[in-house]
C-alpha cells in the first residue's frame, strides 16, 4: 500500500477545505443575487452588496500572501473558514436588520475568507512540484482550478435550490452548519506550516518585483473584469426579468455553466499543450485571449437582430465559458510557474489582488452599465476589456526568453 507523504497529505486537506468552502461561496453569491432581486432591489443596488466583498478581496490577497509566508498557509486557511461561518450567520438576522450596509459588511467578511482560502490552496501546490517539471505543474494547477470552479457551479445550483426549498434564513443556517464542521476538522487535521518562508518577509515585499508577474497581473485584471461585467449581476437579472426564469432555472443554468467551465479548465493542458511535458508560455496567453475577444461583441450584435434572443445568448455563453476557461487556466498556471519557491504566497497573493480588482471593477460596471444601457452594453465593455488583456499579454515571456 502506497504511503502518502506528510506534505501531500496536508495539501490534500487544504484542497478539500477549499472545495467545501467553494460550495458555500457559490451558494451564497446566488442566494444574495436572487433573494434581493426578488425583494425589488435594482441591479446597481445588488452590485453594491458585493462592493466590500471585492474591495476586501483586493486587500486580502495582498496582505494574505504576506501572512501566508510568515505564519503558514494552514493558519490562513483556518482563518478564512472561520470568517466565512461568521459571514453566513450575519445574514440570518431578522429581515428588518438586512440593510444594505449590514449585508455589505457580511460580504466583506466573506470576501476576506474566500481569498484567504484561494491563496492558501493555490500557493501550496508550488511547494510540491519541482521547478523542472512544468508540465506536471500545469496539469496539477489546471485540475485544482477546474475542480474548484465545477464545485462553485454546484454551489450556484445549491443556492438557488435551497432558497426555493428552505428560504433565505434556512439556507444560510444550513450552509453555516456544514462549514463549521469543516472548520473544526481543519483545526484538528492541519498541522504542517505549508508555504512558510525560510526568511521572514518584510512588508515592502508585498509588491512584486518581477516584470512577468506584473504584466500577467495586469492582463488578469482585465480578463476577469471582462467576465464579471456581464456575468455577476447583469446576466442573472436578465434571465429572471427578460426570459422570466424562476430561481431554479437561473440557479440551475448558471450552475451547469460554471460546472462545464470548470471541466474545460481541468482539460486545458490537453487542449493547449503540444506535448505532454511542454507547458504553455506568454504567447499561448496572447493567442487564447485574441480567440476570446470577438465573442462578446458577436453576442451583442446577435441580440440586436430579430432572431430569438435565448439561443443566441445561451449558445454564446456556452462558447464564452469554454474559451474563458482555457484563458483562466493558462493564467493560473503561469502565476504559479513565475512565482518564486520560497514565500510563494507573496507572488500569488499579489497576482490574485489584481484578479480581485478585476472582479471589483466588473461587478460595479455590471450593475451600473446594465441598469443604464442594458446587457448589450455590458457585452461591448467585455469585448474592450478582453482586447486590453490580449494586448498586455503580448509582453509575457516566451519559452525562448530567459526566466
Amino acid at each position: 500500500m502506497t504511503t502518502i507523504s506528510p506534505a501531500v497529505r496536508q495539501y490534500l486537506i487544504v484542497t478539500g477545505n477549499y472545495w467545501l468552502f467553494t460550495l458555500t461561496d457559490g451558494a451564497l453569491r446566488m442566494l444574495v443575487v436572487l433573494h434581493f432581486h426578488a425583494l425589488g432591489y435594482q441591479p446597481l443596488e445588488i452590485a453594491a452588496l458585493f462592493l466590500f466583498y471585492e474591495i476586501f478581496g483586493v486587500v486580502t490577497n495582498l496582505v494574505g500572501g504576506y501572512l501566508g509566508a510568515r505564519i503558514g498557509l494552514n493558519r490562513t486557511m483556518n482563518i478564512g473558514l472561520g470568517l466565512q461561518v461568521i459571514a453566513l450567520l450575519m445574514l440570518t438576522v431578522p429581515a428588518v436588520w438586512l440593510t444594505i450596509p449590514w449585508v455589505m459588511a457580511a460580504q466583506a467578511l466573506s470576501g476576506i475568507a474566500k481569498d484567504l482560502n484561494k491563496m492558501s490552496a493555490k500557493s501550496s501546490i508550488k511547494t510540491l512540484v519541482p521547478d523542472n517539471q512544468q508540465g506536471q505543474l500545469y496539469r496539477w494547477v489546471a485540475m485544482l482550478t477546474g475542480s474548484k470552479n465545477a464545485l462553485k457551479g454546484v454551489g450556484f445550483f445549491l443556492g438557488g435550490a435551497l432558497l426555493a426549498w428552505l428560504g433565505f434564513r434556512g439556507t444560510l443556517l444550513t450552509l453555516a452548519g456544514l462549514l463549521a464542521v469543516v472548520w473544526v476538522s481543519s483545526l484538528i487535521l492541519l498541522e504542517t506550516d505549508l508555504g512558510k518562508a525560510k526568511a521572514k518577509p518584510k512588508f515592502r515585499d508585498l509588491l512584486s518585483k518581477s516584470r512577468a508577474i506584473n504584466v500577467l497581473s495586469a492582463a488578469r485584471l482585465f480578463l476577469f473584469g471582462a467576465r464579471d461585467v456581464w456575468f455577476v449581476v447583469a446576466l442573472p437579472v436578465y434571465l429572471a426579468a427578460v426570459f422570466g426564469w424562476d430561481f431554479w432555472q437561473v440557479g440551475g443554468f448558471l450552475a451547469a455553466w460554471v460546472i462545464g467551465y470548470g471541466i474545460v479548465q481541468s482539460l486545458a493542458p490537453a487542449i493547449t499543450g503540444k506535448r505532454r511535458d511542454q507547458a504553455p508560455d506568454g504567447r499561448a496567453a496572447l493567442v487564447w485571449a485574441l480567440l476570446l475577444a470577438w465573442l462578446p461583441a458577436a453576442i451583442a450584435l446577435g441580440l440586436a437582430t430579430d432572431l430569438p434572443p435565448q439561443p443566441i445568448l445561451i449558445g454564446g455563453l456556452l462558447l464564452f465559458g469554454a474559451l474563458f476557461a482555457i484563458n483562466s487556466s493558462l493564467h493560473s498556471y503561469l502565476i504559479v510557474s513565475y512565482a518564486k519557491q520560497d514565500g510563494v504566497s507573496l507572488d500569488v497573493g499579489f497576482y490574485y489582488m489584481s484578479n480581485a480588482m478585476g472582479r471589483l471593477l466588473g461587478t460595479l460596471l455590471s450593475g451600473w452599465v446594465y441598469q443604464a444601457h442594458g446587457l448589450a452594453a455590458c457585452l461591448w465593455v467585455s469585448t474592450a476589456f478582453i482586447t486590453l488583456a490580449a494586448l498586455i499579454s503580448h509582453g509575457l515571456p516566451r519559452h525562448t526568453e530567459a526566466n
